[in-house]
């Protein structure tokens, strides 16, 4: 086997790996929960930009939960994700300067 050949069965096996770690499904998607309410994108916003609160409330009491699972799926997420972006300062804008700060003279 060639060293390329080899770095591909590495790559693919990495991947199979990882595949295999992803959770399920979510049954609760697209179902209200016992106030009627199912998350959609703006609470995904919300819920993710206060991600860094929820996280330290949660690891002392069990009726708070990092992520809604009852949400309408795709919206929800990508709202998470982008609220997770803003608590955390993420959102590319890093990468241009730091272009700048190595360019050589």
């Amino acid at each position: 086997m060639t060293t390329t050949t080899t770095k591909w069965v590495v790559v693919a096996l990495a991947c199979a790996a990882l595949v295999a770690c992803l959770p399920g499904a979510n049954a609760q998607v697209n179902t209200a929960d016992a106030q009627g309410v199912i998350a959609g994108f703006w609470r995904g916003l919300w819920h993710g930009a206060l991600v860094p609160l929820t996280f330290i409330v949660s690891l002392f009491t069990s009726s708070v939960q990092v992520y809604e699972s009852h949400n309408t799926g795709g919206w929800y997420n990508a709202g998470y994700v982008l609220g997770v972006m803003i608590a955390f300062g993420g959102g590319g804008g890093g990468g241009a300067a730091a272009g700048r700060r190595w360019r050589r003279r």
